[in-house]
């Protein structure tokens, strides 16, 4: 949980995400220090401090600051907390499936949709298959890690080197991925009971 944050810490937190937004790096002290109009560099790295044991901030080991996993929104009065969830594209050949490879970007996602103690990735669907689940081309999917799965679960599947979103159902000796869609060129995969899977679809996010 933040504490209370200081009008200083938060006209500073709101420079340092334009700074970021603006160069992609954090600013230096000195380059927060002419962008907020201050005197003494030491205001700044009193206020560098401040956030840090806040948990806004966290320090490097080579010593310089970023955000921290967790970042309060710009309408920090809502008291809302996000967490960065990276949103995987294509999983290449070899390479796990969180290889920096594999991220397109990182994704804020409130902390009160998600399951303590759990991991968490996005998926952006691709094709209709799953459109009579209510998972359109293009949405976001929300997906929570885990390797194991109830029948009926939607889970995320790496086939031949792609993530895919189908229904999980474990008959026997046999694993059957179902697809959800009216278009009849989709049909169930089967697989051996030795397939793992990579997460179960827990949100989707039209956009």
């Amino acid at each position: 949980m933040f504490l209370e944050l200081t009008n200083r810490e938060l006209q500073a937190l709101k420079e340092l995400r334009k700074y970021i937004h603006d160069f992609g790096q954090m600013p230096s002290v000195r380059e927060l220090m002419r962008r907020l109009d201050y005197k003494s560099p030491r205001s700044v790295s009193v206020i560098f401090k401040g956030l840090e044991e806040k948990g806004i901030l966290q320090k490097k080991q080579d010593g310089s600051f970023q955000l921290s996993e967790f970042e309060l929104p710009n309408d920090y009065g809502t008291r809302e907390q996000t967490i960065k969830i990276p949103l995987l594209g294509s999983v290449a050949c070899g390479l796990p499936i969180f290889a920096e490879e594999n991220i397109e970007a990182n994704i804020p996602v409130s902390i009160k949709i998600l399951k303590k103690g759990h991991k968490y990735f996005l998926l952006r669907a691709k094709g209709d298959s799953m459109d009579d689940a209510g998972i359109n081309n293009g949405d976001l999917v929300l997906i929570r890690q885990q390797q194991h799965a109830e029948n009926g679960d939607q889970v995320v599947a790496l086939i031949d080197d792609e993530a895919t979103i189908k229904e999980y159902h474990h008959n026997g000796t046999l694993v059957v991925l179902k697809p959800k869609s009216k278009n009849k060129k989709y049909q169930p995969i089967i697989l051996s009971d030795a397939f793992r899977i990579q997460g179960i679809v827990e949100a989707v996010i039209s956009v």
